[in-house]
């Protein structure tokens, strides 16, 4: 038996095939607000953000485990629970985005917990920077509101980090 396709049924095939590929598109371009794709500078903010964190991350891990003070255990852990909260706040942003991060571990090494602390408030001096500049200068919502967020928490590291490294000395 042969099933004949009559005109009719032809022109509601080709309008309907029309509205779903239609509403594919639509739906592909929700991955981003308004259809928009994330800068070049905030693409570069979340991806120094994601090395600079898992960075945190390994050296936290290794002063909880070798560190000679009390405190500086204490800070690594801290910068562990902190940094890896962060991190995973940014990899939810950029895979909503479409923006691929590192995941390269870093291999984290120092001579002393004085050398620890004095790198800690140095980086996090740089860091406060870049997020307060991508709070303030972003393009995207999601990605300046992730930088005000985490820039009040990096302020904190650094303020404790300098009441650590003033005990060192």
């Amino acid at each position: 038996m042969k099933t004949k396709i009559t005109p009719i049924s032809q022109f509601c095939i080709v309008p309907l095939t029309v509205l779903a590929l239609t509403l594919a598109g639509v739906a592909t371009a929700q991955n981003t607000p308004a259809g928009k794709t994330v800068s070049e500078k905030d693409k570069t903010f979340m991806k120094k953000a994601a090395k600079g964190g898992m960075m945190e991350v390994a050296m936290g891990r290794l002063a909880e485990q070798k560190g000679q003070s009390e405190d500086v255990k204490s800070f690594g852990k801290r910068m562990v629970t902190d940094h890896s909260k962060a991190n995973d706040e940014l990899k939810k942003i950029a895979a909503e985005k479409n923006v691929k991060l590192p995941e390269k571990e870093h291999k984290v090494s120092w001579s002393s917990d004085k050398a620890y602390m004095d790198a800690m408030v140095k980086d996090h001096e740089k860091d406060l920077a870049e997020f307060q500049e991508e709070a303030k200068n972003g393009s995207d919502p999601d990605v300046k509101k992730f930088a005000e967020d985490t820039a009040k928490v990096v302020q904190e590291h650094l303020d404790l980090a300098k009441q650590i490294q003033s005990k060192l000395k």
